[in-house]
């Protein structure tokens, strides 16, 4: 299988290309100015995290996966949820490296799996933006529960790390020899390595096109290619890294799978390649557009908690659970008490300061956000 660039119908894409290129500039200015930026952008690893979800097939609720996150399961996770929380760690990942460090042969490796160890510019263990410690806490914090989740956590990512490597390593010995159970999730005749040399070909292709129809080819081929039997969601971050790495969006990491929603699916699995690529600029424009919205929103509500502070005590606990609102799409009494280091009575007492508006509609594990 191959994906070949023919001439591209630029008279019919033109359009689609002015509006996602005016869109993203706009977003990308707005996101580096505006004071909600930081929650913006964290916010925005969630809704792409489970718009990534849906694009595929695959329902997984905004709840679970914010308190999935923040080690605060209400029920067992589901195989979906972790997909989805894998996907949220990657774009985190992403998002905290270089510009370039995802495009890169060694950022390409680490993701799809390939890399036999860590890449040097990539720290061993999984960070989060400075915010994310702040909001839930730090392995460093004086809880001893804590520290001891936290060393958990590092013996478990030490383990996963080690059989990444010999699963690596088996499949570079000797590709034909597979196990039985790995019969039931791999196609053994699945040439992932050909695959993931065709689709940089592709990008090299593209060196030199738009930006934004560059990225359109990328999803088109990675869609068409299929490099990565088990991780078919990556493309879209690869996708959006290539938009960071080219300067086109350099104040975040894009997340366009909010904007496939919109798209139908006829279009989006169209038989016709050109069909294809503008329904992914048509959704590059929407998920612009409804980046902008949000940060309006987002701006709006920062105002109207920030009146609640006037003569507040500089030790007021109000602050973090602001900006614990402000970061996340919904938050619990658990999660507040964790941020704001109080009780979950304190907790609950804060919501009610800040205004925030009950989602959940239950009586127990009662969820708030910004509406």
């Amino acid at each position: 299988m191959s994906y070949e660039i023919d001439d591209l119908p630029l008279q019919t894409l033109l359009p689609a290309i002015g509006r996602a290129e005016d869109q993203l500039a706009r977003l990308d200015e707005l996101v580096r100015r505006s004071p909600v930026g930081n929650g913006f952008i964290e916010r925005g690893h969630f809704f792409d995290s489970a718009a990534s979800m849906w694009v595929a097939g695959e329902l997984v609720h905004m709840e679970d996966l914010v308190l999935h996150d923040a080690h605060m399961n209400v029920r067992a996770p589901t195989h979906e949820l972790t997909i989805a929380h894998q996907i949220l760690r990657v774009r985190r990942r992403i998002a905290g490296g270089k510009a370039d460090w995802a495009m890169s042969n060694a950022g390409m490796a680490f993701l799809t799996g390939y890399a036999d160890q860590v890449p040097e510019d990539q720290p061993e263990q999984e960070t989060a933006p400075s915010d994310e410690r702040s909001d839930f806490g730090s392995p460093d914090d004086d809880d001893a529960f804590a520290k001891e989740l936290a060393s958990f956590d590092a013996a478990l990512n030490q383990s996963q790390q080690l059989l990444d490597r010999i699963s690596n390593g088996q499949k570079k010995k000797d590709r034909e020899a597979i196990v039985v159970g790995e019969l039931m999730i791999r196609d053994p005749e699945w040439d992932e390595e050909d695959r993931l040399t065709q689709w940089k070909r592709v990008l090299q292709q593209t060196d030199e096109v738009p930006a934004t129809l560059a990225s359109a080819v990328l999803w088109d081929a990675w869609d068409v290619l299929e490099p990565v039997q088990r991780q078919h969601w990556l493309g879209a971050q690869l996708v959006s890294a290539n938009l960071r790495a080219r300067g086109k969006v350099n104040s975040h990491l894009f997340g366009f799978n909010v904007g496939l929603k919109v798209v139908p699916r006829e279009r989006r699995r169209s038989s016709n390649r050109t069909t294809r690529i503008e329904a992914f600029l048509d959704a590059m424009s929407a998920s612009a557009e409804a980046g902008m919205k949000e940060i309006a929103r987002l701006t709006q509500a920062r105002e109207q908690m920030a009146r609640r502070l006037k003569g507040r005590r500089s030790s007021s606990s109000l602050p973090a659970a602001i900006d614990l609102a402000l970061s996340r799409p919904l938050v619990s009494a658990s999660t507040i008490a964790k941020a704001a280091k109080v009780t979950q009575r304190g907790a609950l007492n804060l919501v009610a300061e800040i205004g925030l508006r009950e989602i959940t509609g239950r009586g127990r594990y009662r969820a708030w956000g910004i509406l």
